[in-house]
């Protein structure tokens, strides 16, 4: 790679970079709630859906019991000739059962990953969310086998919002060379360019159609893609990767 343009370190975003998040969880969502009505939850799925999207945004998308408190909130009607907990439970099995089927990523993605590796640059990951929810992601789409497990920050097990300029500069400081040195793919526009070119990493966004893609950056980005696959062409074009 020349000179002035090398890399030591990329790191990646998961949700909505990497993995289409918001699809996911919009469709394992429907899946569990139509399990419930499967076992006699007396519901409209779309009106289901309209009322757990209100809970999750009330309680946060890492909650752990939207489906009790969806349930708690629908008519007596709907839920008289059932069992509450069996409909819970039947929900997460369902989102669970996505997971098994759909936290995948693309053949091309991931000779990506492989090729970034094969040709020296480390790889690490900087994402939002709790440790274990972004860990399982991590392993479910078998990504770890590219990733220097010391370059892994996650929001919630460092104690450091993605907002705060200091979650890059740990993640510069652990990586051991320079800002300029270090490229940051993500999609959001704030968080995650705003904040790493702050920091004065390379940025890299990516306009996927996620749901951070109806917002600009404050600061632009060195690179804009709208997919994760397109990264090889900047990488190839100002990096010097093989293609």
């Amino acid at each position: 790679m020349p000179d002035s343009q090398q890399l030591d370190v990329i790191f990646i975003d998961i949700d909505d970079t990497l993995f289409a998040t918001t699809d996911f969880v919009s469709g394992a969502r429907r899946d569990a709630l139509q399990s419930m009505i499967d076992r006699g939850l007396n519901a409209n799925i779309d009106d289901l859906l309209a009322e757990l999207e209100l809970v999750v945004a009330e309680f946060g998308s890492n909650h752990d019991h939207h489906y009790d408190f969806l349930l708690k909130r629908l008519p007596t009607e709907v839920t008289q000739n059932v069992n509450t907990d069996l409909m819970v439970v039947a929900g997460v099995i369902a989102y669970h059962n996505a997971k098994w089927k759909q936290l995948r990523i693309d053949d091309a993605d991931r000779q990506l990953l492989l090729d970034i590796k094969s040709s020296g640059i480390r790889l690490g990951v900087i994402s939002s969310g709790l440790a274990r929810k972004q860990i399982e992601k991590i392993l479910r789409l078998e990504i770890d086998k590219y990733i220097d497990p010391k370059l892994i920050f996650i929001t919630h097990s460092v104690g450091v919002a993605k907002s705060n300029v200091q979650l890059y500069e740990s993640a510069i400081a652990a990586a051991g060379c320079e800002a300029s040195q270090i490229m940051h793919v993500g999609d959001h526009p704030y968080h995650d360019i705003d904040t790493a070119n702050a920091a004065g990493m390379v940025t890299v966004w990516v306009n996927g159609g996620g749901k951070h893609s109806v917002n600009e950056p404050r600061t632009s980005p060195a690179f804009k893609i709208s997919s994760f696959a397109e990264l090889r062409d900047v990488l190839v074009s100002n990096y010097g990767l093989n293609e």
